[in-house]
């Protein structure tokens, strides 16, 4: 009787093979499964990418119209001063008494711009709303004309915020009302917004004061030379009435 002992015959030809092809495939499945990660992974980072771009560009988007004005106002600050200008005040006997002035700066090209932003229906509705002319008047929207010549830009540059930084600084000048000059940062950047807004505005504010040669006060004879160059229009029936 034969004992079997251990078999010396070679594996059969698919158990040799079995091993090869195991560890194939399972090397296939590895790197295939890395590649799905770094796909992922790459998927992921390009998605937050794309999500930090957006936000970037809506930040960018809201805040361009301020930054384009700042960049005006950098851009065309006024170079030198008008000239002051002399007049005969009166005479005692062999000697004039001479009085200075300054030259007026505001510009044709300054006056219709204020007219044609009057057009613009933001402006409009805070005019409209102004109905006690408490930031609003004829006295303070005239200064707003002799702003603009001061800061010398361009006039068809001229925009709703470049008014509503002149009427503030206007305000500022000859009122300094706070409560109603709040209503300037309701009506140009909006009722729920102006809170985290109006810092950006105050900081164009300076920059126009600071086009404007620091001059912010205008006289009286002034404001009425310039409603005399177009009397008939309706902003000038703007008279403020007593306070209610």
């Amino acid at each position: 009787m034969m004992t079997q002992g251990p078999s010396c015959l070679p594996a059969a030809p698919w158990n040799r093979n079995r091993s090869p092809l195991a560890s194939s495939s399972a090397s296939s499945e590895a790197v295939s499964e890395q590649k799905v990660k770094r796909m992922r992974g790459q998927k992921k980072r390009k998605s937050m990418d794309v999500k930090a771009a957006v936000q970037e560009s809506s930040t960018l988007t809201s805040n361009s119209t301020a930054s384009e004005t700042l960049s005006e106002l950098r851009s065309w600050k006024k170079r030198g001063q008008k000239k002051n200008i002399w007049t005969v005040d009166h005479v005692e006997g062999m000697k004039l008494r001479m009085n200075k002035r300054r030259r007026p700066s505001y510009r044709p090209e300054d006056q219709e711009a204020f007219y044609r932003l009057l057009e613009d229906p933001v402006i409009q509705s805070f005019l409209e709303a102004d109905i006690f002319l408490k930031v609003s008047d004829k006295y303070l929207l005239s200064m707003v004309v002799e702003y603009f010549g001061r800061v010398g830009l361009p006039g068809h540059l001229y925009n709703r915020i470049h008014f509503f930084l002149a009427l503030y600084i206007a305000s500022d000048m000859e009122e300094d009302n706070p409560t109603s000059k709040r209503s300037i940062f309701q009506f140009l950047l909006g009722r729920e917004h102006w809170p985290d807004l109006y810092k950006e505005f105050l900081k164009l504010k300076v920059e126009f004061f600071h086009a404007m040669g620091h001059r912010a006060w205008v006289t009286p004879e002034l404001c009425e030379e310039i409603q005399a160059q177009n009397p008939h229009h309706w902003v000038w029936s703007r008279a403020r009435q007593c306070a209610p």
